[in-house]
């Protein structure tokens, strides 16, 4: 077995062949989308700060009400552009000298300072601005490691809804850990009645055997569509609408599981996503579309009531988890129920090969695969 290198050690119980399956561990990936924050966050001309993935950004609007995302870092003397303001509509002034950059291309427009006979061109000097784009109520960012990656980005991840009319919400939550341990937190099968005991979803007593086929789709993989479990009360409060309750799952790189839960017409599809903030902490960001139980009074705020405690019962987790990570213990996962973890770290290590040879990325699942645990 081989232990990987903090901040995530992972050992697993296999073959020394395949034993570096893990060595991707705890490395953040570049140039992919991830929802900055919500686009409701962004009214006027206010400026808002974050983090993805250890970089500062500052995000804002332009006059046309189209958003951006710029590195919050001023490229002339270091002082963050979220302390400065919008100018003209189109330029992001620094407050330090009032230099000014263009929030879509970077490009700085005007150095108050320079005299006329000034042999310094502004236009080739570039602040670090990022691809943005609103999808399903979210702010996304491209977290291009080089300029040339952010020159034709891949689509933005949407969800995958139904056309007619439908509720929605979205919930987030901080977890105080490396994004790798909410990723297979979040797809992990086995944990579900000891975290999330409750009379609305199960209890210990509801442990059953349980047998799901898994396939590979293009940077991730997939439970093919069945029957969900019988133990869940959300899912048994769904067949209201009809005994033919069927659900597919899928888990896409770099930290997206969306369900859709379907009922004859009806339908329920939910966006899980882990995204990464620092190192040391990431964020849940989760979003879920309906078209049932419409006529339900405050259908939104009650399915909220739940859809929270669910997500605090997974974070008060990762936080209990989190003091026993300070001290970089090694840890195992284990057939089957952790495959999906081992599948993850599989699908890092061909991300970050194919990358650095420049070939087709090989998945690490070469057909479909059965898998069995209680839970």
């Amino acid at each position: 077995m081989k232990a990987v290198e903090s901040p995530v050690q992972v050992q697993e119980p296999v073959p020394a062949a395949t034993a570096d399956n893990t060595s991707a561990a705890g490395k953040m990936l570049f140039d992919f989308w991830y929802p900055a924050l919500l686009s409701r966050a962004l009214r006027g001309t206010k400026l808002v700060k974050a983090t993805l993935l250890g970089q500062p950004l500052v995000l804002g609007r332009d006059a046309n009400g189209h958003a951006f995302a710029m590195k919050d870092i001023c490229p002339h003397r270091g002082i963050p552009l979220s302390c400065g303001r919008i100018e003209g509509g189109q330029n992001l002034e620094c407050c330090y000298h009032g230099w000014k950059f263009n929030v879509h291309s970077g490009t700085c427009t005007e150095i108050p300072s320079l005299t006329s006979d000034s042999k310094i061109k502004p236009e080739k000097i570039h602040a670090t601005h990022y691809p943005c784009q609103e999808r399903d109520g979210y702010v996304w960012v491209f977290m291009a490691e080089s300029r040339s990656s952010a020159a034709d980005p891949a689509p933005v991840p949407e969800l995958p809804l139904p056309p007619g009319r439908h509720k929605i919400t979205h919930l987030s939550a901080e977890l105080p850990c490396n994004v790798d341990h909410g990723v297979i937190g979040l797809m992990d099968p086995a944990h579900g009645p000891f975290v999330h005991q409750s009379w609305w979803w199960r209890t210990r007593r509801s442990i059953h055997d349980k047998e799901k086929t898994f396939e590979p789709i293009p940077m991730g993989f997939r439970i093919r569509t069945h029957t969900p479990s019988a133990n869940s009360g959300a899912y048994k409060l769904l067949r209201f609408y009809g005994d033919s309750v069927t659900t597919s799952i899928e888990f896409t790189l770099p930290n997206i599981r969306v369900e859709q839960i379907r009922i004859g017409d009806h339908w329920v599809i939910n966006r899980a996503v882990v995204t990464p903030i620092d190192q040391n902490r990431s964020r849940i960001d989760f979003v879920a579309a309906w078209n049932i139980f419409s006529w339900v009074p405050f259908v939104k705020p009650i399915f909220n009531v739940f859809a929270r405690e669910f997500i605090r019962q997974d974070q008060s987790t990762m936080e209990l988890q989190a003091q026993g990570l300070r001290y970089n213990p090694p840890l195992m996962l284990i057939d089957d129920a952790d495959k999906l973890g081992k599948w993850y770290f599989q699908l890092k290590n061909a991300y970050f090969q194919a990358k650095k040879t420049g070939s087709k990325m090989q998945h690490p699942m070469t057909g479909p695969v059965t898998l069995r645990w209680r839970s």
